[in-house]
């Protein structure tokens, strides 16, 4: 059996073929209307009616998410690593 699965998204009022896994799918699918949703609310909160220039916008707000993200892992990260350092100082000068 093909763990492969073809379906049809729409984005902006196209439809897009894709060949997924099937695991895919729901993550696909709500990516697609999580796009859709900024679309219509940039429509809703400006006079911007190109869709070109929404997809645009939408693709720089959804990075800039991603970023703040990695960036705030990355921190979280570093904050593990020198709490452990302080931990193995802190156990050195106890000897």
């Amino acid at each position: 059996m093909s763990s492969t699965l073809s379906i049809k998204v729409n984005i902006a009022g196209r439809s897009y073929p894709l060949t997924i896994e099937r695991s895919e799918e729901e993550g696909i699918r709500k990516a697609a209307d999580a796009i859709n949703k900024n679309i219509k609310d940039l429509q809703s909160s400006y006079a911007v009616r190109d869709m070109q220039d929404l997809l645009a916008m939408t693709s720089l707000q959804f990075s800039t998410d991603l970023l703040k993200q990695s960036k705030s892992l990355e921190q979280e990260k570093n904050e593990k690593e020198i709490e452990a350092l302080d931990e193995k100082i802190k156990t050195f000068l106890r000897k």
